[in-house]
């Protein structure tokens, strides 16, 4: 079958060729029993491929079934993928079977594959080698004739060099790899799907389908698509529902973009102006964020607050020394230099005529050099007993106190406080137990 009939049969629209490589791929090898590796974005149409992998292989009069591995709790995958026997666990009221066993003869589609355990790596790992499994409570071995297909959207070679993928089921999965490419990188293909999508909302509604003139039509081709072709069909649906005007402009059309990437970058981590810069996440880099990113911006945000704080007290500190109120009293500010926040704090005395004042070492300001904000020590004996108190870096300290916060935000909901994290519940569940937070 040529490629232009594999799109005309699974509806795929576009003409890079980047996606053409990764149809013929498929089509190649289709009928073969070789494990497939899918890799791609969010929202670019991993599933698609597993679909056409199976519908061309000889396996395709049996059944399909696609697991998304990060929506399984993980107490549950292994009884959800293997089955599991009467009485193996408290709920565990009958025998039943595992999507291997029930698909026998067919192919499974494991999606999210970086987001499955450890212990259910190992299981699956023998699936693939011998076709040989155990239900969960069991001792008995049994064998399963399945074609696995699998995707994700995170480096599993990173993961497996973090120690969170088992490197032996990477490769074993990797047999046959396909990257389908993300949306911002096939830009021509993406007037040609908005069009297909409006004029299919179009007919299933009796309507006239909207159209964009030539700015607008830039501005949809140069917009970089985060959540790749499922962004663009729920924008290309909203704006078929809520435009009054068939002919929609640029304006109009910006108003259903989301305004933090329109023609900017996301926030980014900044580097000293005497270091090398650092790489700034783009709004097409956004889908891909990780928690580490996430914390990293978070140690961005208060070390700027940090800095503003100490520029403030020292602007006061400058209003104070020039005014000529400036007694025996006055305050002496520490001239160690303060570490990463770009200036150093020295001595200042009057700038007025006169004579200069030494300031009495009664009151100090001392700027721990790691601290996010002033200590303010009174006292005779403040140089003697004072303690510099410095700001924990640990990553894991951070992230423990991010969920716990996102957890007392939403009043215990694992879902909704998943969602304000970034991360998935079931990586949230884990976290949880991981760090012994008390909900």
């Amino acid at each position: 079958m040529d490629l232009q009939s594999i799109k005309n049969r699974f509806g795929i629209i576009g003409n890079d060729p980047t996606l053409n490589y990764a149809l013929q791929v498929a089509a190649q090898v289709a009928n073969t029993d070789l494990s497939v590796l899918i890799m791609g974005e969010s929202g670019v149409g991993k599933e698609i491929f597993s679909q056409i992998i199976h519908n061309l292989s000889s396996r395709k009069h049996n059944p399909f079934i696609a697991v998304n591995c990060g929506a399984i709790p993980e107490g549950t995958i292994d009884s959800e993928l293997f089955g599991h026997e009467k009485g193996s666990f408290t709920s565990a009221s009958d025998q039943r079977k595992g999507y291997f066993e029930s698909v026998n003869g067919g192919t499974i589609f494991l999606d999210e594959i970086g987001e499955m355990p450890l212990g259910t790596q190992a299981r699956l790992l023998r699936m693939l080698e011998t076709g040989e499994f155990i239900r969960v409570g069991s001792s008995k071995v049994l064998k399963a004739d399945v074609r696995v297909v699998a995707a994700t959207n995170k480096d599993l070679l990173k993961l497996t060099q973090e120690g969170k993928f088992r490197e032996d089921l990477y490769y074993r999965l990797n047999t046959v790899p396909i990257r389908v490419p993300a949306l911002r990188e096939r830009r021509e293909d993406v007037y040609l799907l908005f069009r297909k999508f409006v004029i299919d909302f179009a007919e299933r509604y009796k309507t006239t389908p909207i159209q964009l003139d030539d700015e607008a039509r830039h501005t949809l081709m140069s917009y970089p698509w985060p959540g790749n072709v499922r962004e663009l069909k729920n924008m290309a649906e909203q704006i078929s529902v809520l435009s009054t005007d068939k002919l929609v402009t640029a304006d109009r059309l910006n108003n259903f973009l989301p305004k933090a990437a329109q023609g900017s970058n996301m926030p980014m981590l900044a580097a000293p102006a005497e270091s090398a810069p650092m790489k700034s996440f783009t709004a097409s880099e956004s889908a891909g964020t990780t928690e580490r990113e996430i914390l990293y911006k978070l140690f961005f945000d208060l070390k700027k607050d940090s800095n503003d704080i100490k520029q403030l007290l020292f602007e006061l500190l400058q209003q104070q020394n020039s005014g000529g109120g400036m007694t025996s009293s006055m305050t002496k500010v520490n001239n160690a230099p303060m570490s990463g926040d770009g200036f150093s704090m020295p001595n200042y005395s009057s700038q007025n005529a006169g004579p200069i004042v030494t300031p009495e070492p009664n009151n100090y300001v001392n700027y721990p050099q790691n601290s996010g904000s002033p200590v303010i020590l009174s006292g005779p004996d403040s140089l003697d007993h004072h303690e510099e108190v410095e700001e924990s870096l640990s990553l894991i300290d951070k992230e423990r106190e991010l969920i716990t916060k996102a957890l007392q935000k939403h009043k215990g909901k694992r879902k909704d406080a998943a969602h304000e994290l970034g991360i998935s519940e079931r990586t949230l569940y884990r976290k949880i137990k991981e760090y012994d937070i008390d909900e």
